[in-house]
């Protein structure tokens, strides 16, 4: 079968396509044929070296596909079950073969596709628990939403409306900025050209954000936290642009007693039931919600460093995924 392998960790075309061979699940493990690929700033963070890693690896976490065998003790999935997982083991999810636990495995429900899962499943689970667990949102808030064009940005921007939260969202250009207002912001800013917390502090009559979720770290860090009102909330749940500096907790008690949280995935799907619970919702939303899946452009599989450029330099709009 055909993966991506990095054998040195480095700029994008450390990414390079091979055979490998196809692997078995053992006990209490899947084999999935792959139908589509989630493209993660994970993968971009292990690839550049930043979170680092024993090489030669096949990169990925997350991807939806049919299962194609059972190991031993797996009774919960049948073979030809459609699924998404962001638990790949072996080799990494940037393969046609993936082995995967069953219980980090999520049957898909009919109605959404293979595409739809790998586009919605680490989103959608970074949503659910950015919005029910980080801050849980309450209709009447406004919250600002950083990057508000990219593939959480613009599913975060939904459930934000669908919870009556009035939604101010950052963008770099005219075509980023379409793609917010689609998505449900009432208010956009392009922070290539305005200062955002002036211009956030226009829009609240001075007073600031009930929350701002800043999934770009330390270009927007300090400027997320004097967008907050007295008690608000900063989510930094993502660092692309840098690591934010260290806080002086006295800062809090300046801007007005303001909170700052930096939550990670696995904390809040650590267990099996979890994780089912929470992608229960989030299929749901797609179904009964009416929640569109933003999926900005799909490549071969070959194409993965075309991809991981793409999105490393913010020419992406929504969800980029690889189609073995």
């Amino acid at each position: 079968m055909r993966a991506v392998v990095v054998h040195q960790q480095g700029d994008p075309e450390v990414l390079t396509s091979a055979d490998r061979p196809v692997p078995a699940p053992g006990p209490g493990e899947v084999l999935i044929d792959v139908a589509a690929v989630g493209v993660n700033y994970h993968d971009i963070y292990e690839r550049s070296g930043l979170y680092p890693r024993e090489v030669p690896y096949v990169p990925g976490l997350e991807a939806a596909g049919t299962v194609a065998a059972l190991g031993e003790g797996v009774d919960t999935l049948a073979v030809g079950d459609l699924v998404a997982t962001m638990n790949v083991t072996s080799p990494g999810a940037y393969a046609q073969r993936i082995v995967a636990p069953a219980d980090r495995v999520v049957k898909v429900p009919a109605g959404v596709t293979a595409e739809q899962a790998a586009a919605v499943f680490v989103h959608g689970l970074t949503v659910h628990f950015l919005t029910r667990d980080s801050h849980p949102v309450q209709a009447g808030e406004t919250a600002l939403v950083h990057a508000g064009a990219g593939g959480i940005g613009q599913l975060l921007t939904q459930v934000l409306r669908l919870n009556g939260v009035r939604v101010i969202a950052t963008v770099s250009a005219a075509e980023k900025e379409e793609a917010a207002r689609k998505a449900g912001a009432q208010e956009v800013i392009r922070y290539t050209e305005t200062d955002f917390v002036a211009e956030v502090r226009r829009l609240t009559d001075g007073k600031g954000v009930d929350v701002v979720y800043d999934g770009v770290g330390a270009t927007t860090f300090e400027g997320s936290l004097d967008c907050l009102r007295t008690a608000g909330t900063l989510v930094l749940y993502g660092q692309p642009s840098g690591v934010v500096p260290p806080m002086n907790m006295q800062v809090g008690a300046r801007l007005g007693s303001v909170k700052v949280t930096l939550p990670t995935i696995p904390d809040f799907i650590a267990t099996p039931e979890a994780l089912a619970a929470r992608a229960a919702d989030v299929f749901a939303w797609i179904h009964t919600s009416g929640l569109t899946v933003p999926i900005g452009r799909t490549y071969p599989l070959a194409e993965a460093a075309i991809a991981h450029a793409d999105l490393q330099e913010r020419r992406s709009i929504g969800k980029l995924l690889l189609v073995p």
